[in-house]
């Protein structure tokens, strides 16, 4: 079953330093298309009935990159809102039911990680994070975020999250913030060992830095 998809592009871009300067991040190029364009032929490759993409910096250029396409733009005013309360925000856009949320920095190389995730859903799910050894995860520092142990998630190195996610949004109903991570959405499944997680098996790239644009494209070439 196709499920709505919430493509997180407001942020600052901090990380790319002068790159962002004059656009947003998720507009930089990357082989010849955008991140966000990467991210949208994701989400129709998936066959998202509705698509939202929120914007904060530089939301103008956001909006007209995006002009005439079936994707609806939630600009953050004045405030943006963290990528928790951005999808709290996008609630009455998305509709009832779980929906995929979809980082803008990564590429990716294998199967659509959207498809992914839906094959891999039971209805009993609150949430379910595609996740990945660090050996796979291109440009990425660290040991990674959670550990996965008989399809439950808990805290610790192990796996990179990859910013791809199926979740139910009645899970943010009980955070009375409008500002926050999905961190606090994730540690009240957590809580409950509710926290679902599987992993993904090609390989997918960190462009969050500007050295992530070569690693990418190196990793696109080489799997082509």
């Amino acid at each position: 079953m196709p499920y709505p998809v919430m493509l997180f592009a407001a942020g600052f871009g901090t990380r790319m330093g002068a790159l962002t300067a004059d656009r947003p991040k998720p507009l930089i190029g990357v082989a010849g298309r955008t991140l966000l364009d990467h991210a949208l032929s994701l989400a129709r490759y998936a066959e998202a009935p509705k698509i939202v993409v929120n914007a904060h910096y530089k939301a103008d250029q956001i909006t007209d990159h995006l002009r005439g396409q079936d994707v609806e733009v939630l600009i953050e005013q004045p405030d943006i809102l963290d990528t928790g309360g951005g999808l709290k925000a996008a609630r009455a856009s998305l509709g009832a039911g779980p929906v995929f949320t979809l980082n803008t920095d990564a590429v990716w190389a294998g199967p659509n990680p959207l498809t992914l995730l839906a094959e891999m859903w039971e209805p009993q799910m609150d949430a379910l994070l595609l996740c990945l050894p660090p050996a796979q995860a291109i440009g990425h520092a660290g040991a990674g975020d959670f550990t996965l142990t008989d399809g439950r998630l808990s805290r610790g190195p192990g796996l990179v999250y990859s910013g791809a996610q199926l979740i139910r949004p009645e899970v943010l109903d009980s955070v009375p913030e409008r500002i926050f991570s999905m961190n606090v959405a994730w540690d009240i499944l957590l809580k409950r060992g509710a926290l679902h997680g599987c992993t993904y098996p090609g390989a997918w790239c960190d462009v969050g830095h500007p050295g992530g644009i070569t690693l990418a494209e190196d990793m696109l070439a080489r799997h082509v």
